[in-house]
């Protein structure tokens, strides 16, 4: 894994956010959404809020000015992440092994199925779109393994067992 961002380390406290490029380019889109789109959306519900009259009793002013309060967080959230972030690049990982943005073909050996887990950082996870996490106990295990092996995981439901019928970057 090859670091492409050209800002800083975190600094203390801070936590670096692993992306996909996809990944990344989701969070811009949302950011510049948010700034430019909600903010203005926001402002305009406040705007037409106050109007009503009385504040203390206006629901229309209590909703949008927690919509705002939500949005302007989670913009601080964004801001942060993509300071942070450190966009993936397997290039020089061997092909055939599992790593960050890889897609891994499994079968569950207890359940006879197959499943495929698209292995991201953290921030892409969504586990119901079959987008696991490098820290989940799945994706830890899976890091580093190639096709053909057995990967036996401890979840917190008890121990699963799959083997890799292959990868694809």
């Amino acid at each position: 894994m090859k670091n492409n961002n050209k800002t800083p380390r975190p600094s203390a406290g801070e936590k670096e956010t692993i992306l996909t490029e996809s990944g990344l380019r989701k969070l811009e889109e949302e950011l510049e959404h948010l700034k430019g789109v909600k903010r203005k959306e926001i402002a305009e519900r406040i705007k037409a809020a106050k109007e009503f009259g009385d504040l203390f009793e206006n629901a229309e002013y209590d909703d949008a000015k927690n919509e705002q309060a939500f949005v302007e967080g989670r913009i601080l959230q964004l801001d942060q992440m993509l300071r942070n972030a450190r966009v993936i690049d397997n290039s020089a990982d061997p092909p055939d092994a599992v790593s960050v943005g890889s897609t891994v073909r499994l079968k569950d050996l207890a359940a006879g199925e197959e499943i495929s887990y698209t292995i991201v950082g953290s921030a892409e996870a969504d586990p119901l779109s079959d987008r696991i996490s490098n820290e989940s106990p799945v994706g830890q295990a899976l890091i580093g393994r190639k096709k053909g092996e057995t990967v036996t995981v401890r979840v917190p439901a008890g121990t699963l067992k799959y083997r890799i019928l292959g990868i694809v970057r």
